[in-house]
């Protein structure tokens, strides 16, 4: 059936509006209800699902001060008709990586130690999971994103920074895949008593120097998956 668009937009703004007098206490929760009440205006409709992303500044240090760091917050909210729903709460970092093929081939070709010169890319990874009564917080899963990577990257830096932060890169290289093992690696030791059937979902995209075409790797698993 044809959905009556403005309907969606009603909600929008009404619970917008009202969080503006009431805040709600996180973003997958503002998404929850807007996705409860688009099943109420809707009748016809058996499943919901709001998504939303925000602009999010949290405090860094880099390599010789502290500054401000912008990154993406995102939740997602799933409501069905049978009462079965879904929150996830997530965010976005833009980092670097360096590249172990190029390093290895260089090494051998000059027949000097690792770590050596190779190729940079910078990075875009992002981290979902499923928010229940445990909360998740999204610092938490900033840090365990930026830790992943070969290095933070910083908006400001000094020329001794930018040496600082190119030899972590290059000492730490690592692929695509490598950014999202390692992030599911942390996820389980930051959450140990979250239960199994808890939803986790992390993507790493490497925006390659050398090539035309860009690096992607993901993986949608529940944290009973990754222990076993």
């Amino acid at each position: 059936k044809g959905s009556d668009l403005s309907r969606n937009a009603e909600v929008i703004e009404e619970i917008v509006d009202e969080s503006a007098r009431e805040p709600s206490p996180s973003l997958e929760a503002l998404c929850a209800k807007m996705a409860e009440s688009l099943l109420e205006r809707h009748e016809y409709a058996t499943n919901s699902e709001v998504l939303a992303k925000a602009d999010y500044f949290l405090e860094r240090n880099s390599p010789s001060k502290k500054m401000m760091e912008p990154y993406k917050l995102m939740a997602r909210a799933r409501m069905n008709r049978n009462g079965s729903k879904s929150k996830m709460i997530g965010v976005e970092v833009i980092g670097m990586t360096a590249c172990p093929c190029a390093m290895e081939m260089v090494s051998k070709s000059y027949g000097i130690e690792m770590p050596t010169i190779t190729h940079n890319q910078r990075n875009i990874s992002s981290l979902m999971m499923e928010s229940r009564d445990a909360r998740v917080e999204a610092d938490d899963l900033i840090q365990i994103v930026e830790d992943a990577m070969s290095s933070p990257t910083y908006e400001l830096l000094k020329r001794e920074d930018e040496r600082e932060v190119v030899m972590k890169a290059h000492k730490n290289p690592k692929f695509v895949e490598d950014v999202v093992r390692d992030i599911l690696k942390e996820v389980l030791e930051k959450y140990p008593n979250l239960p199994d059937d808890v939803m986790v979902i992390a993507r790493s995209e490497s925006l390659e120097s050398i090539h035309k075409h860009n690096a992607f790797a993901e993986r949608e698993t529940t944290l009973g998956e990754l222990r076993k």
